[in-house]
């Protein structure tokens, strides 16, 4: 990899990582709904002006929309307002490989390799650990509403894979024009659940803080993070760029803990262990049993 290149998969990976804190800043005068929505509306508009849309049927358009942003970030953004800790969110949401693993060999009929059986395995055990350290701390709640974000983060997985095989596709134009979905989406949710007069009041004593925390997420975390991820599957081998995924838990482990103090205890340690093991054994686990057989 060119070192450019290195240098912008390593932007990207930070970005992503401080992603979780910044939702945390904004939901201090956003409510979680509420903040979905305005993140996705940003990230749509003045963008639709200069992507082209891609050419797929509304319905598909739709899935995406309602998978990879609605369902994921309605999930974690409950989540880490009802307490989850924004670097254990980071940890957890990157079980969604797994996730995708099992949605891909139910309705894509995909197979699994030994070595993802294996990691699958790990993870499991992992996410056990994590899961049983719930208390004041970690609500179990938050950490279920986690799996969640991440089961829809892998629905999103699969519906990409399905529109891929219709043919080539505008990776951007997938992100910005899948963005004009949640909006209305995330509003009635607000509404629902957060009540006119939350909004209202957000709305009305708007902060900078809150309005920096929205363009993160919106122009850094989404269409400057998605775009250049892109741009480096495009030059590059998947399993050659996938591997720096793996990072964005330590940036967001790291974060956590500076901006908030959110400490790890030993079974979270050994649960993070287990499932970052299992993730690096589904990356790299063929090539390490192609040495091993060459061996």
């Amino acid at each position: 990899m060119r070192p450019a290149d290195l240098g912008l998969a390593l932007v990207v990976v930070v970005a992503w990582g401080l992603n979780f804190v910044v939702i945390k800043t904004g939901m201090a005068d956003i409510p979680p709904m509420l903040l979905g929505a305005l993140r996705f509306m940003l990230a749509a508009f003045p963008a639709i002006l200069f992507v082209p849309r891609p050419k797929l049927p509304l319905k598909y358009l739709l899935l995406y929309g309602l998978t990879a942003s609605v369902g994921q970030f309605a999930f974690l953004f409950s989540a880490i307002h009802l307490g989850m800790p924004t670097g254990l969110a980071s940890l957890v949401l990157q079980s969604q490989a797994f996730f995708t693993l099992v949605l891909a060999a139910v309705v894509l009929k995909e197979h699994w390799g030994a070595h993802q059986l294996g990691g699958l395995l790990l993870a499991g055990c992992g996410l056990a650990l994590i899961g049983s350290a719930h208390g004041a701390h970690m609500p179990l709640v938050g950490f279920g509403l986690t799996l969640a974000a991440a089961t829809m983060w892998a629905s999103s997985n699969v519906v990409t894979r399905i529109i891929s095989a219709r043919g080539p596709i505008h990776q951007l134009g997938l992100v910005v024009w899948g963005s004009l979905v949640p909006p209305i989406p995330f509003l009635v949710l607000s509404l629902w659940l957060e009540g006119p007069a939350a909004i209202t009041q957000a709305l009305t004593d708007f902060s900078w803080l809150a309005l920096g925390a929205l363009a993160y997420l919106a122009w850094v975390a989404t269409l400057f993070g998605y775009s250049v991820w892109t741009r480096l599957l495009t030059r590059y081998p998947a399993n050659q760029v996938a591997p720096f995924s793996l990072l964005v838990p330590v940036v967001g482990l790291t974060t956590g803990w500076v901006v908030y103090g959110e400490a790890l205890q030993p079974v979270h340690f050994a649960g993070a262990g287990l499932l970052m093991a299992g993730l690096a054994l589904n990356v790299w686990g063929r090539q390490w049993l192609a040495r091993l057989r060459g061996v």
